[in-house]
This record gives structure tokens, sequence and C-alpha cells, in this order.
């Protein structure tokens, strides 16, 4: 299983919809997220992955979480970071 296939339904689950509805390209802006969306989906991947995701909603950070796949490019950032630690 992909860090996008296990990603896909927390946001699924945040945005109160069928994880089938979700994709990788998903925009999470079009999708309904604000930024306590946002904040809770953070948390959530934090606790599934076991780790900490690098991430301020109040610098640039945001600009660079638009989709699905943004936020599993994050995961995998910090897994990657973990794994060095």
């Amino acid at each position: 299983m992909t860090t996008l296939d296990r990603v896909i339904p927390l946001v699924a689950k945040q945005l109160r919809r069928d994880p089938s509805e979700v994709t990788g390209d998903t925009d999470l802006v079009e999708a309904g997220f604000e930024s306590l969306d946002v904040i809770e989906t953070i948390f959530a991947v934090e606790e599934e992955f076991d780790i900490e995701v690098n991430f301020n909603a109040n610098v640039d950070d945001a600009d660079k979480l638009r989709t699905v796949r943004d936020l599993a490019a994050m995961v995998d950032e910090a897994l990657a970071k973990q794994k060095k630690a």
C-alpha cells in the first residue's frame, strides 16, 4: 500500500466523503477544506504514520499543500527524515 493509498481515507474522513470520491489530484480547497480541516488532517496523518509533519499554515507551507498528492509527498518526506534520524 502506498502512502497515497493510506492518506486518501484520512482526507475522505475529514471531508465526510467516501474514499472512492477522493484521488491524489483532489484539490483540498475545492473539496471544501478549511484551515481547521488541514490542521486536523495533519494530526491524523501524524498519528497514522507515527511521524511529525513539518507544516506551518501561517507561512508558505499552506501553498505547498494543494492536493491530496501534496499531502502524501509531505508524509513521504517526513518518513525519509525519520529514517535518517
